[in-house]
């Protein structure tokens, strides 16, 4: 292996770790807390369909014969970016999303926190997650009655479907934050939103497109990243939330800038997520 070849390498497993770790502060922060009030279930939700699609996608650039050749035929012969990090990675984020989740969604039958407000997904969350199903059997309904061509470059075939599922995770993506984002708006604070999961995932996403950009530059053709556009827009779209986010807690609302305000200490907010919460009972 070169310099590039290793450094690749490295900045792969480096990102992976980074995002990896980017889903424990939120649920370790919630279970100490004993409450999610301040943040939203529409996260974490979405979470679980986008990595769910995320983890089917990789595995089939990954394993599958069929879809590496049919993407090969279109791609000047080359294999797909997706590394074995990008599967596992994958994996575990749909794992730790449905732990958080659960945290809202099973609040108190599970894991005996109080009712919040934020505990149910939002319409606008089930109507992305409905929408991406449809959206993903359009496709499979579209490849299976679509005219025999022996050539995937010129016909719809599996690797169409896979691009819908992986589809689906930049479409999460590009929305999950939207609530969260517009609840620490309303209550002029990210109490309750840990800022350690977005400075890991803001690590991640600039590592991996690194990683993405060394890998086709090695191989001397720039599919790799038009080939597998979705590895390359999350990385670009959860950078631009996540510094929104940073600068919603370090110059917007900087350690409950509103609720010393208020109250002269940062328990004003606690103290009004808590009667939000009782409101509810």
């Amino acid at each position: 292996m070169g310099p590039l070849e290793i450094l690749s390498a490295i900045f792969g497993w480096v990102y992976f770790l980074c995002w990896s770790a980017s889903f424990y502060p939120q649920p370790v922060l919630n279970w100490g807390r004993a409450s999610t009030s301040g943040t939203t279930v529409d996260f974490p939700f979405l979470n679980v369909i986008g990595f769910a699609a995320y983890f089917a996608s990789n595995a089939a650039f990954y394993y599958s014969p069929t879809i590496r050749a049919q993407y090969a035929a279109r791609h000047n012969d080359l294999t797909p970016t997706v590394a074995f990090n990008d599967i596992v990675f994958a994996l575990h984020g749909l794992i730790l999303s449905v732990i958080t989740a659960s945290q809202y969604l099973l609040a108190k039958s599970l894991w005996g926190f109080p009712p919040s407000v934020g505990a149910r997904p939002s319409r606008l969350a089930l109507g992305i997650g409905n929408g991406c199903v449809v959206g993903v059997l359009l496709t499979v309904l579209i490849v299976a009655t679509a005219p025999y061509d022996d050539h995937p470059a010129r016909a719809w075939c599996a690797l169409d479907i896979v691009y819908a599922v992986g589809y689906v995770k930049l479409v999460v993506t590009l929305v999950k934050y939207v609530p969260q984002m517009l609840a620490n708006w309303r209550n002029k604070s990210t109490r309750g939103w840990s800022i350690w999961q977005i400075l890991l995932d803001f690590s991640g996403g600039v590592l991996s497109i690194a990683q993405q950009g060394i890998d086709s530059w090695l191989q001397g053709d720039w599919s790799g990243i038009t080939g597998n556009p979705v590895k390359f827009a999350l990385g670009n779209a959860s950078m631009v939330y996540d510094v929104i986010f940073m600068v919603q807690h370090y110059v917007l609302y900087p350690g409950g800038k509103a609720d010393r305000d208020q109250d002269g200490d940062s328990r004003g907010e606690h103290r009004r997520l808590m009667d939000e919460e009782r409101r509810i009972v």
